[in-house]
Formats: C-alpha cells, sequence, structure tokens
C-alpha cells in the first residue's frame, strides 16, 4: 500500500487589498512565510514603511495548527487579531500571514463593525495572494556511469521528474525530485534498465505545487 501523499495549502505571493467604511482604511496584506522570523521581520518591515498608520492588526498560521500568532495591536480585544487569524484557518491557509493596516478616519465602528472590517481586509488581501495546495516530494540521489546518466536524463521526464545540476568525476552524481504517485514506478524503471546497478536513495524532500489533474 502506497503512503498518504502530505499536502499543505498556503500563498503563491504577496497580496494587497484595501476597503473604507466611514472614512477609516483598512489595507491587507497577505504573504507565504516559513518561520516565526519571517512573519516580524515583514510586520517590522510594514510599520517602518506605514508609520503614521493607528494600528498594525496581524496575525499568522505556521505548520497547520501548529504555531498560530495574533495580535488586535491596540483594537478592543477579539476585534482584529483573532478574526483574521480565523480567516487563515477557514481558508485552509498554513505558512502565511496576513497584517491588516487601519489608517482611522475618526467615526468609531463599535465591536461588531472592527470584526466585520478586519475580516474582509484579510480575505481580501488572502484572494489576491491566490491559495495554492503543495504536495510534499522527496529528493532522491543516484550514482550512475556516464551511460546510465544519459539513459537516467532520458527517463526522468517520462516520470514528471526533474534534475538537479549533476555532479561530475568518475562517476555521476545526480539528484532529482519526483512527485510520490510516481515515485515507485520511476525507481523500479531506473533498477530495470541498470539491471540494478542505479540504487537511488532519499536525501530530502520539499513541497511542491500539486500537479494538475488531467
Amino acid at each position: 500500500m502506497s503512503e498518504q501523499i502530505e499536502r499543505r495549502v498556503t500563498l503563491e505571493r504577496e497580496g494587497v487589498a484595501e476597503l473604507e467604511e466611514k472614512k477609516s482604511v483598512f489595507i491587507g496584506r497577505a504573504k507565504p512565510i516559513s518561520t516565526e522570523e519571517e512573519a516580524q521581520n515583514y510586520l517590522k518591515e510594514i510599520r517602518a514603511k506605514f508609520p503614521d498608520a493607528r494600528h498594525h492588526v496581524w496575525a499568522y498560521r505556521l505548520q497547520g495548527d501548529v504555531v498560530m500568532r495574533c495580535s488586535d495591536d491596540g483594537e478592543p480585544q477579539g476585534t482584529g487579531g483573532v478574526p483574521v487569524l480565523d480567516v487563515l484557518k477557514k481558508s485552509g491557509v498554513s505558512n502565511a500571514m496576513v497584517v491588516v493596516t487601519r489608517y482611522f478616519g475618526g467615526i468609531l465602528l463599535g465591536a461588531g463593525g472592527l470584526v466585520r472590517c478586519y475580516s474582509k481586509a484579510a480575505m481580501l488581501a488572502v484572494r489576491e495572494a491566490h491559495a495554492v495546495t503543495l504536495e510534499k516530494c522527496r529528493i532522491w540521489e543516484a550514482v550512475c556511469s556516464y551511460p546510465d546518466y544519459n539513459r537516467l536524463l532520458a527517463e526522468l521526464p517520462k516520470f514528471g521528474a526533474e534534475a538537479q545540476k549533476p555532479e561530475f568525476s568518475a562517476l555521476v552524481t545526480v539528484r532529482f525530485t519526483v512527485r510520490a504517485d510516481q515515485e515507485e514506478a520511476l525507481l523500479f524503471r531506473l533498477r530495470e534498465m541498470t539491471g540494478g546497478t542505479v540504487a537511488p536513495k532519499p536525501v530530502g524532500e520539499l513541497f511542491l505545487p500539486i500537479a494538475p489533474e488531467n
């Protein structure tokens, strides 16, 4: 039985969206991140760029629900950070951060109004950043002769695998990435065509955008 393919949803790029409510302007920014350090650096960048804004409400989510943080940044408790975090959770997006910058327009919006505005700004920013599904793939390393290397290069594309830059010496060392659903078939083919002399070993993992369905 093949193992279950691990997938996650994150953002493809940075997205920005803006809305206005009773003269208050809410600017949402959503961005993919990998660590808490990246999240804090992104927040510092926005604070430095817009120092005159009244609030910079933020939330981020890493590795699913393993790490989640949020802040109202001076707004009434529960009216900013939690609604923004809820947008990330409900959209299924992980390894991502949203910062909503507010320029106060002089008219109080009330708790309900703040929740609606922060939620909407976050949602629009996430939409602009475009959610993308990734799947975990293994990186394999193979050591082979020069003739087998040429044959290996010809086979990899047939299984959707991608080779990295090889290392040449007496033999050739090449690393390649293949999706989980093609892994077993490719490894079998490499053993078959080289009489078992090429035996790739796993050396790492990475997440790649999910392969489109035919």
